[in-house]
């Protein structure tokens, strides 16, 4: 494929916000604002900056607002209306389908429509859902199934569940986006999800955040408080997953993040709409005219096809 693979890209839709304000999201994880989104802006802004296609992802908060029917039925029709956005244009768009967690059984359900009805690149999930992070006994049998598909697990930050007492009134994209994704991440190696299921293929975002810090400092806490938990090394696992670049200070944190993941789990994301249009395409120049970054846009697109056809 010529063109880049966005793998963090987002949709909303009218009936989405409405949804999402009624449960009380004025401002989505403390941002000023619920951004426009439309597909023809979009495309706009893929051409313009060279994406040929965008794996479209319901953001945080997610469609659960604390019922679950409610949730069962927004993921269907946000998964749904996805699949259609890529029948409306071929080749341009793909998407990671929404589950209705912490619903375990509607999830199961989402998850075999999505795949099996609608032809879903994967899945998202969010950092936590209602305060359960992933490595929680009750998520045990969706693992099982979606390491049965060898499935993609796009693994997205939301707010924790205290963000009253820790944000400080600042978005929680800014800091606690990153320090949630490190606490999924670690909950997935220390419960041994990863060593568990090693089909799936989890993709954590913007660049791993903290996580790419973490690996030797677990490593030692275990070696000293747990030796026999007879689970791989953190740095041996942490190499497993997939990492985007949305919304990063690219080239800056490139060296360290494939010191860590290797230039070949690297995959482009813009994180759009929430990240603006001029600001993606800010941060495609900047890779572009980066030397730690050259071949970057070929690297990332082989990755993410291979990925994605796995």
């Amino acid at each position: 494929m010529d063109g880049l693979i966005d793998v963090h890209a987002h949709f909303l839709l009218p009936e989405y916000v409405t949804a999402a304000e009624r449960a009380g999201h004025l401002r989505p994880d403390g941002m000023p604002a619920w951004p426009v989104w439309n597909a023809a802006r979009h495309l706009r802004l893929m051409d313009r900056t060279g994406i040929a296609k965008s794996i479209l992802s319901v953001s945080s908060p997610g469609v659960h607002f604390g019922d679950d029917f409610r949730a069962q039925v927004l993921a269907r029709r946000m998964n749904e209306a996805a699949a259609e956005l890529g029948k409306d244009h071929p080749g341009r768009f793909g998407f990671f389908a929404s589950l209705p967690l912490p619903d375990v059984a509607g999830a199961l359900v989402e998850l075999e429509h999505a795949y099996d009805v609608l032809g879903a690149d994967g899945i998202i999930l969010n950092s936590n859902a209602g305060g359960q992070y992933p490595g929680d006994p009750s998520w045990e049998q969706l693992w099982r199934a979606l390491d049965e598909r060898a499935a993609v697990v796009f693994l997205h930050p939301t707010s924790p569940p205290q963000w009253r007492q820790v944000s400080l009134d600042r978005p929680r994209p800014m800091i606690e986006f990153l320090f949630d994704s490190a606490r999924a991440v670690t909950d997935l190696v220390l419960t041994g999800i990863l060593s568990r299921y090693p089909r799936i293929r989890f993709v954590v975002t913007h660049a791993g955040g903290v996580i790419p810090l973490l690996g030797d400092r677990l490593d030692l806490y275990r070696a000293t408080f747990d030796p026999t938990s007879g689970l791989p090394s953190v740095t041996d696992q942490l190499k497993h997953l997939w990492y985007d670049v949305a919304g990063t200070p690219v080239p800056n944190q490139l060296p360290a993040l494939q010191a860590v993941a290797g230039a070949d789990h690297l995959l482009y994301g813009s994180d759009h709409c929430f990240t603006p249009s001029e600001a993606v395409a800010d941060q495609i120049a900047a890779l572009d005219e980066a030397a730690v970054a050259e071949g970057w846009r070929p690297r990332t697109t082989a990755n993410a096809v291979r990925l994605l056809a796995s």
